[in-house]
């Protein structure tokens, strides 16, 4: 595995499209790291101290991604170092989308990701720019579309996509509108960990739960994985943190999610970030989630945790381990050596899967329909896991062996 890896680490990207603002300091790339299939797919993300390493990591990992996902394409990354929080943001993601609506009309593929909503940013300013959809690059480059086809592709996506939850079984508030793109995948997260008991042995109700981030894949986790029986006792976010070891109800987890300012924790009795950083990882927990920026567990948070009891972690983030090396560091080989590990390709790959699945034939455009489909998705990807190694440990070692014999 870590031959294939290697190779597939060191290939170079096929496209780096590079751009500097006129009007201010940002800065931001285009990884494109293969047009495999024609096309390529990756969100746009946003953060001050961005650079192209982390971009060309991000492409090469939705690369992988899309093995499990669909469809057969490149992997694809944006990113664009700015502080999310400037009020100059809107401009800058202006001019941003107007540099590469070339592309986006043409092989490229993406979406929201880290500060950037799909929703409200991606989706308004590109159509602007005469984009009919932001995936209408990977319609054009993968399936070849005919107009009827492409109307329907795009039509799909329009629809599914910016799609309010209608079922009560899926959304936390009717009447607040949350979106497939808001919920998707914090639910694959959720029911990766769901699979992940059912496939390898042992009970989800009753097990407890740490959150690390409190965004749309956090929250919407740690929702989901309430209603499922699951004790939350521990939050982490950017802005402090709350921990309750005996367990928040469903109900409190869903308040808390409704509750949030601007997509972060907002509750009257949180710790301060230093508080609860010093305290959360001894909390006796089964399940972690680690659902905020890439690149941030340490080995000595492992070890806390696998202490406190640890068995399963499910990627909320892409790439949460605070390594180097764009997949497979020491960090992550020591983590996947403790407790299993579910690969980010797998665990969060609900918004992959969506696209995927809404670029597909005439589908069912219903809250139950995409939700199970995503579901059925992650349960194949753990499956064929399970039927090569059924260890509890080493899983991720065996995800990314199946993954990376399609890419090498």
């Amino acid at each position: 595995m870590k031959e294939l890896l290697k190779k597939y680490e060191t290939k170079r990207p096929e496209i780096v499209f590079e751009w500097k603002d006129a009007e201010t300091e940002a800065e931001g790339w285009v990884v494109i790291n293969s047009l495999r299939g024609g096309a390529a797919g990756g969100g746009t993300r946003m953060r001050p101290g961005l650079d192209r390493h982390e971009v060309e990591s991000l492409a090469k990992t939705m690369e992988v991604k899309f093995t499990v996902s669909g469809p057969a394409i490149g992997g694809a990354k944006s990113g664009i170092n700015f502080d999310p929080a400037d009020p100059r943001k809107q401009g800058v993601l202006e001019r941003w989308f107007k540099a590469v609506i070339p592309l986006l009309k043409s092989y490229y593929g993406t979406g929201g990701d880290l500060n950037v909503d799909e929703i409200h940013e991606v989706i308004p300013i590109t159509e602007d720019y005469g984009l009919w959809h932001p995936q209408e690059g990977v319609v054009n480059g993968h399936y070849t579309a005919t107009e009827p086809q492409k109307i329907q592709k795009v039509g799909q996506l329009r629809q599914g996509v910016s799609k309010v939850l209608e079922d009560a079984h899926y959304s936390p508030a009717l009447e607040k509108k949350y979106t497939v793109a808001d919920m998707i995948t914090g639910w694959g997260v959720a029911e990766s960990v769901r699979h992940y008991y059912e496939l390898w042995g042992g009970q989800l109700q009753g097990k407890r739960a740490i959150i690390q981030g409190w965004g749309n894949v956090g929250a919407a986790a740690a929702y989901y994985l309430a209603h499922a029986g699951v004790k939350i006792v521990g939050i982490i976010d950017r802005v402090g943190g709350l921990i309750k070891p005996e367990g928040y109800t469903a109900e409190e987890v869903r308040q808390l999610l409704i509750n949030r300012n601007r997509n972060m924790l907002n509750a009257p009795d949180m710790l301060s970030f230093e508080e609860v950083n010093r305290q959360i990882w001894h909390v006796p927990a089964e399940i972690f989630i680690p659902a905020a920026a890439s690149r941030l567990i340490t080995t000595e948070q492992v070890e806390h945790m696998k202490r406190a009891g640890l068995e399963v972690v499910s990627s909320g983030a892409n790439v949460p381990f605070k390594d180097q090396e764009i997949f497979f560091g020491p960090t992550m080989e020591y983590a996947d050596e403790q407790v299993a590990i579910i690969p980010d390709f797998i665990a969060n790959c609900g918004m992959a899967r969506v696209f995927a699945y809404l670029m597909g034939g005439e589908v069912e455009v219903t809250d139950d329909a995409i939700f199970h489909d995503t579901s059925d998705t992650i349960r194949k990807a753990l499956e064929e896991v399970h039927a090569l190694d059924s260890r509890p440990t080493g899983l991720a070692r065996t995800a990314f062996e199946i993954a990376l014999q399609q890419l090498v």
